[in-house]
């Protein structure tokens, strides 16, 4: 697409947003109207003064008080019009940057997780904060100058034909050259307000990702090699601000310039017709008025075009976010699952995040019913990216999942999501009190099953040691409290859920094991009736588990109990004897 029909693209999607409150901008289109006629006579009524005053008869103080009376009344309806028109676009463009955010909320919540593992958090939030509130304000005080502008430039046109048709010939030279100017400016200052947002995004990127880790660079002593980071990003960012502003700034003052020159043609031309006789003083008052409001407007919407370019360019960025496609949706005719069994199977499962380079060869893999099944392995060995084929974060290349004999891939989406309840490593609590995250994701919980289940999961204590107990409101994602008792609380909160199968990651890495034992014993009822899917490193949480997988390279290697697997002397007999030894 080229550069040209990409703009236009953009354009007209936000005339679509204009268009949802097409009511509000014929209001604000009504008044803009109204206010520049209104100012569009003022020249004229000031001439009129002029030439009543230069009248042969003496000053024509009746006519001159009464040109002064319209003048007053012309400017007070300007202003007010003016100020009712910036009121009104100010709400329509409130409104469009609401709609966008809402449309860019859900957007990203409907997108696929690859999306997310791909792209910077801090650039996406830059995109649905900063980009937006750029758009926000050129179309909240930009449009209503280009509005301005275009009545004023047609009406004062019109207005200076009638005056005099010979003076008009001046613009037949500078109009062209202005034009030149600012295309010709316009096509140089386009791609650097592109990389002014992207180089924003980066930075903001960088930013969240630092502030993320603020422990841990302050742990190891790395806060001038960050800051050291930071600068170089930054001074990237200040770069392209600059190179953008100041290429687009120089569009204002050369236009200004030209329109200048025509005001100097204008002024010499109409002398020489005055001293002709075919233009008088008060015409020529008029037409050099005129001649600042057709070039005025011209000048300011050239200083407005360094604002249009980063308004066209942070849309871009809205617009290639909204475009991205979705999750793919269900299968026609999609199978619902109201209450799984808890039955699952992998045959013959390849798949790779990037083409090319295989994550997982051939799984085949049986849970049954109330099975718990251990996946150990080293890093990297495909573990948790078989849990996102589980969850249809990612579909397999190749080979078939299913759960209760039915293929996942033909399953609602949604309703194979509801049928898995999971702990992660990566413990997620929201602002919000300690009752409302435990019966996050589980309707009607009442707060005696709440509590059964934090007392379950040995977290009851702690909380009601807090001054409020189950109403005590967790910030920032639960940093007034311990990472530890974080991952209790959402331990909790799985063991809330009724889903009849379980997803532990890593559940109990961040509890001591003392914490660590007492939540294996409250695991293991939890996990009675239920298929249950453990990452673990630490070997010793899985003794009891049913069937232990140990992968490495994307494949299964072994698989047993805990003793059949120490009696074979493989892998998995290594990889526990060296924790003992550890």
């Amino acid at each position: 697409m080229t550069k040209r029909k990409d703009t236009g693209v953009i354009m007209k999607r936000l005339f679509g947003y204009l268009w949802q409150n097409r009511l509000l901008l014929l209001c604000a289109l009504a008044l803009t109207l109204a206010g520049n006629l209104a100012n569009l006579y003022v020249p004229s009524i000031s001439g009129q003064a002029v030439d009543a005053i230069e009248s042969a008869g003496g000053v024509n103080f009746p006519a001159v008080y009464r040109s002064c009376e319209i003048l007053l009344t012309l400017i007070a309806v300007n202003v007010v019009c003016s100020y009712l028109a910036s009121v009104v676009l100010v709400m329509i463009s409130s409104r469009i940057t609401m709609t966008m955010r809402q449309q860019v909320f859900g957007h990203l919540l409907s997108m696929p997780v690859s999306y997310f593992d791909r792209n910077q958090v801090g650039d996406i939030v830059s995109r649905i904060s900063y980009d937006i509130d750029t758009i926000n304000t050129s179309l909240s005080s930009d449009l209503i100058t280009i509005l301005t502008s275009i009545i004023t430039v047609v009406g004062s046109f019109t207005m200076m034909l009638r005056i005099s048709p010979v003076l008009c010939l001046i613009f037949l030279i500078t109009i062209p050259l202005i034009i030149f100017i600012s295309r010709h400016r316009a096509l140089k200052v386009r791609p650097l307000f592109s990389k002014r947002s992207r180089d924003l995004g980066k930075l903001n990127g960088f930013v969240e990702e630092m502030l993320s880790g603020h422990k841990t660079i302050k742990a190891y002593g790395q806060e001038e090699t960050i800051i050291g980071r930071f600068d170089e990003r930054n001074q990237e960012a200040v770069d392209s601000y600059y190179e953008a502003d100041y290429q687009g700034t120089i569009v204002g003052p050369t236009v200004g310039f030209v329109n200048n020159i025509s005001l100097a043609m204008i002024s010499g031309l109409g002398a020489f017709l005055y001293l002709r006789g075919a233009i008088s003083i008060g015409n020529i008052s008029s037409f050099t008025l005129y001649s600042r409001k057709f070039s005025g407007p011209i000048s300011e919407t050239a200083n407005l075009m360094a604002e249009f370019q980063s308004a066209m360019s942070a849309a871009r960025r809205v617009f290639a976010l909204l475009d991205e496609p979705s999750e793919k949706a269900d299968v026609e005719d999609a199978l619902s699952m109201e209450k799984a069994e808890g039955y699952v199977d992998f045959e013959k499962v390849h798949f790779s995040y990037e083409e090319g380079k295989e994550i997982l060869h051939g799984l085949d893999i049986e849970a049954k019913p109330g099975m718990m099944t251990a996946i150990v392995g080293p890093t990297g060995a495909g573990k948790t990216t078989l849990i996102n084929l589980l969850m249809r974060f990612y579909d397999p290349d190749s080979g078939v999942i299913r759960v209760d004999k039915h293929d996942i891939l033909q399953l609602k989406r949604e309703d194979l999501r509801r049928q898995f309840s999971m702990v992660l490593q990566d413990t997620w609590l929201f602002e919000g009190t300690i009752y409302e995250n435990v019966a996050y994701g589980t309707e009607n919980a009442t707060r005696e099953d709440v509590e059964r289940v934090c007392k379950a999961a040995h977290i009851h204590e702690f909380i009601m040691s807090l001054q409020k107990g189950y109403d005590t409101v967790l910030t920032d994602s639960g940093v007034n409290i311990s990472k530890g008792q974080k991952q209790l609380l959402t331990i909790a909160r799985a063991m809330l859920s009724e889903a009849k199968m379980l997803i532990l990651d890593e559940a109990t890495s961040n509890v001591d094991s003392h914490t660590e034992q007492q939540i294996q014993e409250a695991m293991l009822e939890l996990c009675k009736g239920k298929t249950t899917f453990v990452i673990a490193h630490r070997l010793s949480t899985i003794k009891n588990a049913d069937q232990i997988l140990v992968m490495q390279h994307g494949q299964i290697m072994e698989r047993g109990t805990h003793e059949s697997l120490l009696e074979s002397g493989g892998f998995y007999a290594s990889l526990f004897n060296a924790q003992w030894e550890n």
